[in-house]
């Protein structure tokens, strides 16, 4: 059985197209931290179950993985879809029953060059360092999931925690795409927005606070 569980907040505009991407499913979460516009209501129109969690990525997917009722965890951003094929590259890797992990390839909604040298960077640091992002996805089953610890309610930073705990060796390539909203790079800026999650990786890594980070970060 696999369990897909999206983090939700304030994201009523993109969770219809990321639910309906998902269909065919065992079991769809939604885990809305506290979202002030309509997510909460077009989840459940989408016909999937709603929990409530308190605000924070990391605390919402904690609260997620501890309600599912799947052998597999899917885990997907409310502004991810997940392309074609991504249920069948899923049951592959289950059928190899090797218990690794797995992850989808990065694409960015923008036609911009700058999207498409993120995009190679990004499957850079997934092959190298083993280091994707949430945004990515993530499959793990229960038993590994359970066996390293889970994700842990932080304030920013859970998706890499989590798989610098699983491990580079026990994660693999899903063969299929995550097409993640570009938005927040439109916004911020393509420069500043990567300097900014480059800075983020890098102060986490030589052991600044998650709190400490998610100020740096806002």
């Amino acid at each position: 059985m696999l369990t897909i569980v999206i983090p939700a907040l304030n994201a009523s505009s993109s969770l219809p197209f990321c639910i309906a991407a998902l269909a065919g499913a065992d079991e769809i979460l939604v885990v809305d931290g506290g979202s002030t516009d309509d997510s909460v209501a077009v989840a459940r129109a989408e016909g999937v179950r709603v929990i409530a969690a308190p605000r924070g990525r990391g605390k919402q997917l904690h609260v997620g993985a501890g309600q599912a009722r799947g052998d597999w965890l899917l885990f997907v951003h409310a502004d991810t879809r997940l392309g074609a094929g991504w249920g069948e590259a899923i049951a592959q890797h289950v059928a190899e029953g090797s218990g690794h992990a797995g992850t989808f390839s990065l694409r960015l909604d923008a036609g911009a060059w700058q999207a498409r040298l993120i995009e190679r960077g990004v499957a850079v640091r997934t092959r190298l360092l083993g280091l994707p992002y949430g945004d990515q996805g993530l499959l793990v089953s229960r038993r590994l999931y359970d066996e390293v610890g889970g994700y842990r309610p932080m304030a920013l930073m859970e998706d890499v925690d989590l798989v610098r705990r699983i491990g580079c060796g026990r994660l693999r390539r899903l063969d299929a795409t995550a097409l993640t909203s570009a938005e927040r790079w439109r916004r911020d800026g393509w420069l500043r927005r990567s300097a900014r999650n480059l800075a983020c990786l890098a102060l986490y890594a030589v052991g600044v606070a998650p709190a400490r980070l998610e100020r740096f970060y806002r």
